[in-house]
């Protein structure tokens, strides 16, 4: 949390109230195709919306994809990220994607929520375990684009849901991933196990 932590000052806010954010590259569980076709329906009804998409700048299919959505104004292919550098593009964008369709909790997650960046992901049983839909984020369908779309939306328009998740994940990862924590709740663990 050194690291990945929220916007301090409210400067640039109005930019990243508009600004989404898909981490996860290309990945054979991530659908970025439904992402991509996510996107128009989100123009439609906030067309100053921006997509960053860090690790995809020369990946042949984004641009295909691009291409033939019309979408080229609004989404910007970056090159792989550092985990600074990527703390960094988390506290531009008020929402962060992942239409996972298999997955543990990506570190991705984790991230985005410690730097005050709304998740939007798969409904997946292992991240029940960290998003509460509705609540400090919300979990869809990761191969309907409409639903996708309408999450990201919904994102973007309420910005009080956002800030009330910002609260909730911030103390959830404190409690749940923060790394001296939870290695301090492991020492204890093991400390506890009978015959040591």
């Amino acid at each position: 949390m050194e690291t990945f932590y929220p916007p301090q000052e409210k400067r640039g806010e109005t930019e990243r109230e508009k600004t989404v954010v898909n981490p996860r590259g290309f990945r054979l569980y991530v659908r970025n195709d439904i992402f991509f076709q996510a996107i128009p329906g989100v123009l439609k009804e906030f067309p100053e919306a921006r997509f960053l998409c860090p690790n995809m700048r020369g990946e042949i299919q984004a641009k295909k994809w691009i291409e033939e959505l019309g979408i080229k104004e609004n989404v910007e292919l970056l090159p792989p990220q550092t985990r600074p550098q990527m703390a960094q593009l988390f506290r531009r964008g008020a929402v962060a994607v992942s239409p996972s369709t298999h997955d543990g909790t990506p570190n991705t997650l984790l991230e985005a929520m410690a730097s005050g960046c709304f998740p939007v992901a798969g409904d997946l049983e292992s991240l029940r375990e960290w998003i509460t839909p509705g609540q400090n984020g919300l979990l869809v369908d990761p191969n309907d684009p409409q639903a996708l779309s309408q999450a990201i939306l919904r994102a973007l328009k309420e910005p009080a849901l956002r800030q009330a998740a910002q609260v909730e994940n911030l103390r959830l990862v404190a409690e749940r991933a923060e790394y001296n924590t939870v290695m301090r709740q492991a020492e204890d663990f093991y400390q506890r196990i009978p015959g040591r």
